[in-house]
């Protein structure tokens, strides 16, 4: 089931631990332009490792047309189930960091020790057209986006249990026995956020899921179908 808790102390940053994000950054320059903002609209959805967004993001842009994903940039090696380009950009370090410092990131964040970037220009050029614009960033870049642009709609993609959560973390075999304990710390540190999004889908049926998030982005949008 998917639920709307209260977000009306969202706007101050939400605080994370050292382990999972060592920076973060947003871009405001590109919401001062106010313009910017007023067509299309930005979904931000989050979820701990494993939890399954990215099979939910992937089905929810064949059904809704007018939703686009921004890929993000990162510098961590590529899985392999994964394509450069249709699952995240994949760079160097001392590409993003040149990226960096033209500021060409809406939002930034170091994470697991690797760097994952928002690119702005690519979310700028869609909403000036109408496109809504999906971010699939972690809790710190969700909440740095929504305080420079409270019209954001962020989603998180809650598991099962944190059991469930560890057998589909083992069963993607991409990750080494410390690593996966690493990612259900950080779990529980990013669950215990959730209570700050607009809303949160379980994520125990994979039918259900797809669904309600679907669900959400229609009526954020006053779409249906």
């Amino acid at each position: 089931m998917w639920r709307r808790p209260s977000c009306k102390n969202f706007l101050s940053p939400v605080s994370q631990p050292a382990l999972v994000v060592a920076q973060a950054y947003v871009n405001y320059d590109l919401f001062r332009q106010g313009e910017v903002v007023k067509k299309g609209k930005i979904f931000v959805i989050s979820a701990a490792s494993g939890s399954g967004k990215t099979t939910l993001v992937r089905g929810l842009l064949k059904e809704c047309k007018n939703l686009v994903v921004s890929k993000s940039y990162t510098t961590r090696a590529l899985r392999a189930n994964e394509k450069n380009r249709r699952d995240y950009i994949f760079v160097s370090g001392k590409v993003f960091a040149a990226a960096r410092k033209k500021k060409a990131f809406l939002e930034w964040a170091k994470v697991f020790g690797n760097y994952y970037g928002t690119p702005a220009d690519f979310v700028e050029k869609k909403l000036k057209i109408g496109k809504s614009v999906v971010l699939v960033i972690d809790v710190q870049g969700a909440a740095k986006v929504k305080k420079a642009a409270p019209g954001a709609v962020l989603i998180f993609i809650m598991p099962p249990s944190l059991r469930e959560l560890e057998n589909r973390l083992r069963k993607r075999k991409s990750d080494r026995s410390a690593q996966i304990k690493l990612r259900l710390k950080t779990a529980r540190a990013e669950i215990a956020q959730a209570k700050r999004y607009d809303y949160i889908v379980i994520n125990d049926n994979l039918s259900r899921a797809q669904r309600q998030l679907k669900e959400i982005v229609d009526s954020e949008c006053g779409t249906e179908g």
